[in-house]
């Protein structure tokens, strides 16, 4: 379990990097985004190795990924839009 949860952690913080890398101007600042790819990779794993059991690493570390990812996209705000508002016209 100990080497799935520091692969989990490596695999979030790269997932982190890749969104940082091509989303920043989406993203709130870097630290957040570091800490939370990690962390939401770290509970994926938890769930999928709580749920799956033990000797199903590579199953494990897809979890870890997936929840990873999915923490992550929580993070992204919406691109802004140029609107004109009813006053401005």
């Amino acid at each position: 379990m100990i080497w799935e949860s520091f692969g989990a952690a490596a695999l979030g913080l790269a997932l982190s990097w890749a969104a940082l890398r091509s989303l920043s101007h989406r993203l709130p600042s870097g630290r957040a985004v570091y800490l939370t790819g990690p962390l939401g990779a770290l509970f994926g794993a938890c769930l999928t190795h709580a749920a799956l059991g033990p000797g199903h690493v590579v199953a494990t570390l897809i979890g870890a990924v997936s929840v990873g990812a999915v923490t992550l996209s929580l993070l992204i705000r919406p691109r802004r839009r140029l609107t004109r508002s009813a006053a401005a016209q």
